[in-house]
C-alpha cells in the first residue's frame, strides 16, 4: 500500500479510542497469546522483549513503534524489565462516501496493516503516549474527556506518519485468510458463523470470503465444516465417545446435525465410516504374518523425543538408536496405506458386508446417500449455474408449494411462506412445517441461512441473488418479471428442472389439466357466448383491475385455465395489472366481475359507492366475492391451483343455482 493511500485514509477515517495501556512486566515474565479485538499501536517505553504480531516475530528495545489490526494474536517475551503502551482504536469510514474511497478502504485497509520500526525521533512520540494515558485516567467530564484524547491521539498519528514518511517506512498487508484459518481452528468447537468471523477480523463478509475462495479454493463456512466433520472422524475411531458427545465437542447442537454434515462431507453416514474403518483394521491383521501379529498386539514401548536441532532422534532404552528420518518415513507410509484402505472402504459400500449394510440400512433410513462431488449445470437468468446433482438441504424464499409437492421438504424459507393461506386447508402435517425454518423475510437472514448450511438456495428477486451466492450455490427463479408473473405451470415446471424431477411436474400438470377440462364443462353456460369478464382487487392501497396474462390473486386460474372472456382492457394492459381511479372504473368492467378483497372493511366504501353500484354487472347480480387476502389465491403453487379452481368452480355454480 502507498504511504500517501494510508495517509488520506486516517485523514477520512472516523476514530473512537477505546483503550489506553501503561503495562510493566518483569525479566523472564510471558504474557498472550491475546487476541486483539481492536486496532492498537504498541510503543516501548524501556527494556528489551520479543514479541510476536501472529507468527511474526520483533527484538524490540526502547522506542518501538508496533502495529496489528483486529484479530491479530499478540505474544510478549520480556528478556529484561519491559514497560510499554498499548493504544486500542477503532476507525471506520462513515457513509456515504465516494465508491473509490470505499474500495480503498475494502481492499488496503491500514488499519489492519502491520508494521513496526525504530523513530528517528522517538520522543515527540513518547510525550503524546503519556499525555493520553494521563488524560485517558482523569475521570472529569467524558465527553470532554473523549474530545482531548481524540486529539492527542491524531497528534501521535501526525508524527507517527511524517516520520514513517520520511524514514521510507511501508505498512505490510496482514495474511487476512491465514488470521481466519487460525480462528477457524481455535474456535471450531464454537457456533461460528461467517458474520462472527469476519466481526473477529474487522472486515465484511464479502471481502473475507473473496479472499478465502481465491486463497483456499473453498469458502470459509465450508472450510469450518470440514474441518469439523475431520476432528469427528478421528474421535469415531480413536475413542468410544457417543455421536451426541462428539457432536458437542466439535461444534455441533447434536448429533443428528453432526450426522448430516458428516454425510455431506465424507459421502458416509458416521456409523458406516466406522464400521468401514473397523472392517479394514481387521482386514489389516488378518492379513499380517503370524509372527508380526504377535508383536502387533504387545504395548507399545514408551517412545522420548529428544529435539536437538543437530541430531533429532529417537532415543530407547536398551534397544539401538534408530534414525528419526527412518522412522518418519516408516510411520508415513503406514499412515498412508491406512488412509487408502479407509478411503477405499467409504468409496465402495456396494462391496461391504451384510453387518456393514446393516448398519447403512439402518443409517440411512432406505435413502440413498449423495456422492460427494457430483454436480450439473442449470440454465437461469443469470447464466449457467453448478448446482449439487441431487442436493439436500434447500433453502427458498419463495416456492414452498412447488417443493413440498415435487417431495422436497427445504431445509428453511422465508417467514411469510410458512403462514400461506393455502397450507391448512391442504392438509400440509405439522410435523412436515416442523422440519423447516424460518429464514425471516426478504432477503433471507443470512446468519440463519449460513447455521442451516444449504447445499442450494433459491431466490426469487434478483437484487438479493449476490448476497446469497456468497453463502452458497444460488439458483434464480424469478416470481415476478417486471410488474407481471409468470405461469404458475410455467414456474413448476421451472423448479422440477433444477431438481431433475420434470417427470414427476408433468404427471401433476397433466392430472390437473384433465380437472380443469372436467371443471370447464361443469360451469359451461354461466358465462353466456359474448360476454366478458374482469378481475378486481380491492385493496386499502388502490383499486386494481387484472390482466389477462401475468396477473395474480387467481386470474390465471380464471383466463388461462378455466378460459373464461377477458375484456379488452384485460387483453391489452402491458404488466399483470392496472391501478385505477373509481371514476373509470365502470371502463374496466366486464358483464361478470370476480372481486378479491384485502378484507371486507377495506372494500366497504367502493362496493358502496354509486359508480360501483350502477354498474350493468352489479346490477345484474354477476359478481363473485371469491377471495379474501392471506387465502389460497396469494400464491401459485400445486396446492393453491388446485384450491383455486375448486372455489371459483364453486361460487359460479353456486350462481348458476341462485339464478333457476
Amino acid at each position: 500500500m502507498k504511504l500517501s493511500d494510508h495517509i488520506l485514509l486516517w485523514n477520512h477515517a472516523y476514530i473512537k479510542i477505546m483503550d489506553v495501556r501503561l503495562t510493566m512486566m518483569e525479566q523472564g515474565e510471558d504474557f498472550g497469546p491475546y487476541r486483539l479485538p481492536t486496532s492498537a499501536f504498541l510503543y516501548t517505553k524501556r527494556g528489551n522483549a520479543q514479541i510476536w504480531l501472529d507468527k511474526n516475530r520483533h527484538l524490540v528495545h526502547p522506542f518501538h513503534v508496533l502495529h496489528a489490526g483486529k484479530g491479530v494474536d499478540v505474544e510478549i517475551v520480556a528478556e529484561k524489565e519491559f514497560e510499554y503502551f498499548m493504544i486500542f482504536y477503532k476507525a471506520i469510514l462513515p457513509l456515504p462516501h465516494r465508491q473509490e474511497m470505499v474500495a480503498l478502504m475494502e481492499n488496503h485497509n491500514p488499519f489492519h496493516y502491520q508494521y513496526a520500526f525504530v523513530p528517528a525521533h522517538p520522543l515527540a512520540l513518547l510525550d503524546r503516549a503519556e499525555q493520553m494515558k494521563i488524560v485517558w485516567q482523569q475521570a472529569h467530564d467524558k465527553e470532554l474527556k473523549n474530545l482531548h484524547i481524540k486529539s492527542l491521539f491524531y497528534q501521535f498519528i501526525y508524527e507517527l506518519l511524517r516520520q514513517m514518511h520520511g524514514q521510507g517506512i511501508h505498512p505490510v498487508k496482514p495474511d487476512m485468510v491465514a488470521q481466519a484459518v487460525r480462528y477457524i481452528e481455535e474456535h471450531v468447537h464454537m457456533p461460528l458463523t461467517l458474520d462472527i468471523i469476519a466481526q473477529e477480523l474487522g472486515c465484511s463478509i464479502g471481502y473475507l470470503s473473496k479472499l478465502f475462495k481465491e486463497k483456499m479454493h473453498t469458502s470459509p463456512i465450508h472450510y469450518l465444516g470440514e474441518m469439523r466433520v475431520n476432528k469427528a472422524a478421528a474421535l469415531l475411531v480413536q475413542t468410544d465417545a457417543t455421536l451426541q458427545e462428539i457432536a458437542e465437542h466439535v461444534g455441533y447442537p447434536d448429533g443428528h446435525s453432526l450426522s448430516r454434515s458428516f454425510k455431506r462431507y465424507k459421502g458416509v453416514s458416521p456409523a458406516q465410516f466406522k464400521v468401514a474403518w473397523r472392517q479394514k483394521r481387521q482386514l489389516e491383521d488378518e492379513e499380517l504374518p503370524l509372527w508380526k501379529r504377535r508383536y502387533a498386539i504387545l504395548p507399545k514401548q514408551f517412545e522420548c523425543y529428544i529435539d536437538d536441532e543437530i541430531e533429532n532422534h529417537y532415543q530407547r532404552k536398551g534397544v539401538n538408536e534408530m534414525s528419526k528420518y527412518k522412522n518418519m518415513k516408516v510411520k508415513a507410509m503406514t499412515l498412508f496405506m491406512c488412509l487408502s484402505l479407509l478411503l477405499a472402504a467409504c468409496s465402495n459400500t456396494n462391496g461391504a458386508s451384510s453387518s456393514t449394510n446393516q448398519v447403512e440400512s439402518q443409517a440411512n433410513s432406505g435413502q440413498e446417500a449423495v456422492q460427494e462431488g457430483k454436480t450439473r449445470i442449470v440454465s437461469t437468468p443469470r447464466g449457467d449455474v453448478e448446482i449439487p446433482a441431487q442436493p439436500q438441504r434447500v433453502a427458498a424464499d419463495q416456492y414452498m408449494g412447488q417443493l413440498l409437492k415435487l417431495g422436497i421438504i427445504p431445509v428453511g424459507v422465508r417467514e411469510g411462506m410458512l403462514t400461506e393461506g393455502w397450507i391448512e386447508k391442504a392438509g400440509i402435517p405439522q410435523e412436515t412445517l416442523a422440519k423447516i425454518e424460518n429464514l425471516g423475510g426478504f432477503p433471507m437472514n443470512p446468519e440463519k441461512l449460513i447455521m442451516l448450511e444449504p447445499d442450494l438456495i433459491i431466490g426469487s428477486i434478483e437484487k438479493n441473488i449476490e448476497q446469497y451466492e456468497k453463502i452458497g450455490s444460488t439458483v434464480f427463479i424469478p416470481y415476478w418479471e417486471e410488474l407481471s408473473t409468470a405461469g404458475p405451470l410455467e414456474k413448476f415446471r421451472r423448479i422440477a428442472e433444477v431438481f431433475g424431477k420434470e417427470q414427476e411436474a408433468e404427471l401433476w400438470i397433466e392430472d390437473y389439466e384433465q380437472r380443469v377440462e372436467d371443471a370447464r364443462k361443469q360451469i359451461d353456460g354461466i358465462i353466456k357466448e359474448g360476454e366478458t369478464v374482469s378481475v378486481v382487487q380491492l385493496s386499502p392501497t388502490g383499486l386494481f383491475v387484472l390482466a389477462a396474462e401475468g396477473g395474480n390473486y387467481g386470474s390465471n386460474t380464471i383466463y388461462q385455465m378455466l378460459k373464461l372472456p377477458p375484456t379488452e382492457q384485460a387483453l391489452n394492459m402491458k404488466e399483470g395489472f392496472e391501478n385505477i381511479s373509481l371514476e373509470v372504473l365502470p371502463q374496466y368492467l366486464g358483464d361478470h366481475v370476480f372481486v378479491y378483497v384485502n378484507s371486507q372493511e377495506d372494500a366497504e366504501e367502493i362496493l358502496n359507492s354509486p359508480i360501483w353500484q350502477g354498474a350493468p354487472a352489479v346490477k345484474n347480480g354477476n359478481v363473485y366475492m371469491y377471495g379474501e387476502f392471506d387465502d389460497e389465491f396469494v400464491m401459485e403453487d400445486p396446492y393453491s391451483l388446485d384450491l383455486q379452481l375448486e372455489k371459483i368452480v364453486k361460487v359460479l355454480l353456486e350462481k348458476k343455482i341462485k339464478s333457476k
